[in-house]
């Protein structure tokens, strides 16, 4: 037993750690090494303890959400994964207020099936992504023509001393795929969305449409993490891809989806290093063909 994990089994009850916990299971990509110490802390005290610790005593950590924008190397990552899901996946709805607050551990398909439920329009476009709360804020998702930052009303965010604040949707500075939360080093802890009173069956008959486009148009039946790179500016990664002659060009178990060219699926056991090196062939072949220069939506963590 190190002493790293002595300190932290003082700070985190035994039940919410885990140690060389394989990231494979917390990702969608279903590839990566294991993390060292895996950390599901209960509530935001806890979550704030194991943030000082880790600070203390120079050990790197990352949080994590629902895993579906992040691969892992298959060397592991040699610090703290944090994980949200388990204390912070609440969601309450105040439908006088037409607001949602959701932690940053819910899912979007949790909050969109409470904003049904309550008869609040505008979810709709986030429901079928798979990703949670936080993560959304964070890169300010968006599908069909809307995004995160049109929807939200504040997020509550913990610091790197482990302190809470409150950020308005000015001082988010969102924007395509950004925020200022990576640059700040914060924590979403909740997220409160504004809202507007809409018919249920229509709200239900729109998810429906998205959730069938999505079926017809992306290979859901494969691990991905969803789009894999940026959109360049005026254009379409998947088309730029399919363009340079990339659809289905394989590496390993990776494959560029032939259904859409901008996922990077792992159609048969691929390894990170799979992926990864069928990311950068894409984006060296992207430049070659078309001058673009293609960057990686999805993030990376330890040891490739």
């Amino acid at each position: 037993m190190t002493m790293f994990y002595e300190k932290l089994l003082e700070v985190s009850d035994s039940s919410h750690v885990k140690t060389e916990e394989k990231m494979s299971r917390h990702t969608t990509f279903r590839a990566g090494g294991p993390a060292a110490y895996y950390v599901s802390p209960a509530d935001a005290r806890e979550l704030g303890e194991v943030i000082r610790l880790c600070r203390r005593e120079e050990v790197p950590y990352c949080i994590l959400g629902n895993g579906s924008n992040l691969l892992v190397g298959d060397g592991g990552f040699d610090g703290v994964v944090i994980s949200m899901t388990a204390g912070f996946s609440g969601c309450r709805v105040d439908s006088d207020r037409c607001e949602i607050a959701a932690g940053a551990g819910a899912s979007l398909s949790r909050v969109g099936k409470a904003a049904l439920e309550a008869g609040l329009t505008g979810f709709e476009f986030a429901a079928g992504i798979p990703g949670t709360v936080g993560g959304a804020v964070v890169m300010n998702a968006g599908a069909y023509g809307s995004e995160t930052k049109d929807i939200l009303e504040s997020v509550r965010v913990m610091t790197m001393e482990g302190e809470e604040k409150v950020l308005s949707l000015p001082e988010l500075e969102l924007g395509y795929r950004t925020s200022c939360i990576p640059a700040n080093h914060y924590i979403v802890l909740e997220a409160r969305y504004r809202l507007k009173p809409g018919d249920r069956d229509e709200i239900k008959a729109y998810m429906d449409d998205l959730a069938g486009r999505r079926k017809s148009r992306q290979p859901l039946e494969f691990p991905s993490a969803g789009s894999t790179f940026k959109r360049p500016a005026g254009n379409f990664a998947g088309k730029l891809i399919e363009e340079a002659g990339l659809a289905g060009y394989r590496v390993g178990g990776a494959e560029v989806s032939g259904k859409h060219c901008g996922f990077v699926i792992n159609r048969d056991h691929a390894t990170a290093s799979d992926i990864m090196t069928l990311c950068q062939d894409v984006k060296r072949r992207v430049k070659e063909h078309s001058g673009v220069e293609l960057e990686m939506e999805v993030k990376t963590l330890g040891r490739f």
